[in-house]
């Protein structure tokens, strides 16, 4: 999976970063959702340049068992199609960095 996107761990259990592609650069923050009431309702909100754009939520991978954040883009400036990732450890960077990982689904 290519890197869309790179972000670093906040304090107050956030992200903050950027979303990188051929034709798009923007500065992204994935916070906790303050009002999420459900499972169903996720557990990040991500906004650029305060508009929101996306949505996350906490999983745990079936084989590996390790958690990671599904994270879910949608902006007219990605097109018609919804963008999905994972948000992941970089695993060439500190304990607080982050690639968002690419996820097509077809």
């Amino acid at each position: 999976m290519p890197s869309i996107g790179s972000f670093k761990a906040t304090d107050k259990g956030g992200y903050t970063g950027q979303i990188r592609t051929l034709s798009i650069r923007a500065a992204a923050t994935i916070m906790r959702n303050p009002s999420k009431k459900s499972e169903t309702q996720p557990d990040f909100r991500i906004l650029s340049e305060g508009v929101e754009i996306g949505a996350a939520w906490h999983r745990r991978g079936e084989t590996s068992g390790k958690e990671y954040i599904s994270v879910l883009l949608a902006a007219p400036e990605f097109g018609p199609r919804r963008i999905y990732g994972n948000l992941v450890h970089d695993a060439h960077g500190q304990d607080d960095d982050f690639a968002l990982l690419w996820n097509p689904l077809d």
